[in-house]
């Protein structure tokens, strides 16, 4: 990943000065400080991925704090999530914390107080993620901040080991794959948090926000389905119709508008994308369950404010 910031070759009286004007500072608005002096050392990465960014912040000790006062000053609302690569670092937020160390994560929320320890070097993969785009598929996770992820079940290790490999390679992403991406490991990291969710006693808005994302994933590995169903999928989760629909109301969404916006995702991503070139529209449509051309092609222009064959041609001419 491009270098950011390093402090080799700064002046040794100005290293840590420099290091908290220009990385704690500007990176997210923090206070550093460590007892190292002169002595101290850092450098810090940082790329883009879609909505993302992945960092990667190799240091000596020190001792960072989000304050109230720098929330206040600042517009952040982002999740991170701190994979440890080597060291040890500490994290504290909502009343709660853990260490992490070498193949386990945590996340903590900039929106509210917390405070990071490392007594040693360390060097850890920092993945940023808005916000709401962990929110609208789990919900609130105040319940999980300052928890370490390690392997205690085979999803949390396939997180890590994902998150880390995309970031190392952020930087030779293209744009055209780079949301897709960033999406898959917000939903990997989702799935991971709601496994640990559904251990703890939730708060009711939580309970069911969890719910809804096991429900929307469950619909999204079946849209391929023309004969998808209402009724089938509250069957095979073990709902009823009416509870899952009263679900999708908390996002003003029913099941049949939610099935219908991720369908059309999927055409528009497909008819974009070079790779499906060579496939006819209407074959591109079938595959993800449409069965009737012309509804396909009507919703399709509502949605998107072009036709399939407009969208497909501007997109494959940028």
């Amino acid at each position: 990943m491009p270098v950011l910031f390093t402090t080799e070759g700064s002046p040794g009286h100005r290293r840590l000065a420099l290091w908290q004007d220009i990385v704690c500072d500007v990176y997210v608005g923090l206070d550093c400080s460590s007892d190292l002096g002169s002595a101290f050392r850092g450098a810090v990465t940082h790329t883009t991925l879609g909505r993302a960014v992945c960092s990667e912040v190799a240091s000596d000790r020190q001792r960072v704090r989000r304050t109230s006062q720098r929330i206040a000053r600042a517009d952040a609302d982002y999740v991170l999530i701190a994979l440890g690569r080597e060291g040890i670092g500490g994290v504290t937020q909502d009343g709660r914390d853990t260490v992490i160390r070498p193949g386990e994560f945590a996340i903590y929320d900039t929106t509210r107080p917390y405070e990071l320890q490392f007594d040693a070097a360390f060097r850890q993969t920092v993945f940023k993620l808005p916000r709401d785009m962990l929110q609208r598929r789990i919900g609130a996770t105040e319940t999980i901040t300052a928890t370490s992820f390690g392997a205690d079940s085979p999803l949390q290790p396939l997180a890590y080991d994902f998150i880390v490999k995309l970031c190392e390679r952020a930087d030779h992403i293209g744009a055209e794959h780079a949301d897709r991406l960033a999406d898959q490991a917000a939903d990997l990291l989702a799935m991971t948090l709601a496994e640990r969710l559904r251990t703890q006693p939730l708060p009711a808005s939580s309970h069911r926000a969890a719910l809804l994302y096991r429900i929307k994933a469950h619909v999204r590995s079946r849209l391929a389905d023309a004969e998808l169903s209402l009724p089938e999928i509250a069957r095979e989760l073990g709902l009823s119709s009416r509870y899952v629909n009263d679900l999708f109301s908390d996002e003003r969404l029913s099941f049949q508008r939610f099935v219908l916006a991720e369908r059309l995702k999927q055409c528009r991503r497909d008819l974009a994308a070079p790779a499906s070139a060579h496939r006819q529209i209407s074959e591109i449509a079938f595959s993800w369950g449409f069965n009737d051309l012309s509804h396909f092609g009507r919703v399709f222009r509502e949605q998107f404010g072009q036709s399939p064959r407009e969208w497909r041609r501007s997109s494959l001419a940028r």
